[in-house]
């Protein structure tokens, strides 16, 4: 009997199978608002056991790309509604994954009134592309104050609300890929000297005060967190202290009680493996689910859960290509190549036009 294609539990859903679609940004948000051409991807992926949404900003701040999503308006509440729905309509349970960009953006991809912040006024390197200008080098962000961390925190708690609202089944905060987030955890990006810059416990106490306040909006049965641990995307560089330093996130998240962490591995794109050793310790030390994520296939993926590395694995680029991945890994079918070309365009080309069997 396959692990992989049975079912299982993540808190209080039950789960077709134990295949999560993995938070992939598309950039069809127009106007920052879910539309019918979202709800029609989804809805052809809802195989999945779990789907997590693409990043979705809980602010006007945090849509440092060209058209995504976010969740801070009522506009956005009804877009993913119908999203929800579609979704829910053909079996899949469903997460929203909170993404603030932080300073990875451009005033160019953001509304008016809106400002680009961050743990420390350090721009990123790269570069970012707009709609407006072409790419544009990444913005040098406002440092966030006391006062701007305690409405960041707000504005996560008020945006789990709305996502509930819109009926999404929990939340993925989004602590990994050089995000909001992850820029308060990493030294290089945070270079506070209040209590939330310096030791790994002051410069983890932005993150962990936002997973406290979505926890007591909507419950931790309905929070996961992703995280990136070795990794290096967006300009955050390994350092020593890394090991430890997440050592000590997954004991703190496991206090409090979280329903999932999310492991980046992007070492099949290029990126610095994850030591089998972080892994373990998260497995050893959290005791929620794990979910493992990372070029995996088929076989490597009834591997790792048969060997118990994990709950539950992500898919990303086969989802992506493959809308009806699970019956085709059932049955050991060729899949579809994705087309890059098509990752982050507008409209339904690369998004919702490729084959299923048959």
């Amino acid at each position: 009997m396959s692990l992989l294609f049975s079912k299982t539990t993540l808190g209080s859903l039950t789960l077709q199978n134990h295949l999560v679609m993995s938070p992939m940004t598309r950039n069809r948000a127009t106007g920052n608002i879910p539309n019918e051409l979202m709800a029609q991807y989804y809805a052809q992926r809802a195989t999945a056991g779990l789907i997590i949404t693409e990043g979705t900003s809980p602010s006007p701040n945090g849509l440092g790309y060209p058209r995504i999503p976010g969740i801070f308006s009522a506009a956005q509440v009804a877009g993913w509604k119908r999203v929800t729905d579609a979704v829910h309509a053909q079996g899949a349970k469903m997460f929203i994954q909170f993404m603030h960009c932080g300073r990875i953006g451009h005033a160019l991809n953001l509304p008016a009134g809106a400002r680009i912040l961050a743990p420390s006024a350090v721009a990123a390197v790269g570069e970012m592309y707009t709609d407006a200008e072409g790419m544009k080098p990444n913005a040098t962000p406002q440092a966030m104050t006391e006062a701007d961390i305690k409405s960041t925190i707000e504005e996560f708690a008020q945006s789990a609300k709305n996502a509930v609202a819109a009926e999404f089944d929990g939340v993925e905060l989004h602590g990994a890929n050089g995000y909001l987030l992850e820029q308060f955890i990493r030294p290089n990006s945070n270079q506070r000297t209040d209590r939330y810059g310096g030791s790994i416990e002051n410069r983890a106490r932005f993150v962990l005060e936002v997973v406290d306040a979505v926890i007591r909006a909507i419950g931790k049965d309905k929070v996961g967190i992703r995280l990136s641990p070795f990794g290096v995307f967006n300009d955050m560089p390994l350092y020593d202290a890394m090991e430890a330093d997440y050592t000590y996130l997954a004991q703190q998240l496991n206090a409090r009680g979280l329903v999932y962490i999310h492991l980046v591995d992007h070492s099949s794109m290029g990126a610095p493996p994850v030591p089998e050793s972080m892994k373990a310790t998260f497995r050893n030390v959290f005791k929620g689910k794990l979910i493992l994520s990372g070029g995996y296939d088929a076989a490597r993926a009834e591997s790792d859960l048969a060997a118990g590395k994990c709950d539950l694995i992500t898919v990303g680029k086969p989802f992506l290509a493959n809308p009806d991945l699970v019956a085709r890994w059932k049955i050991g079918a060729a899949v579809n190549a994705p087309d890059m070309s098509t990752f982050y365009t507008p409209g339904p080309k690369g998004y919702t036009d490729y084959p299923a069997l048959g």
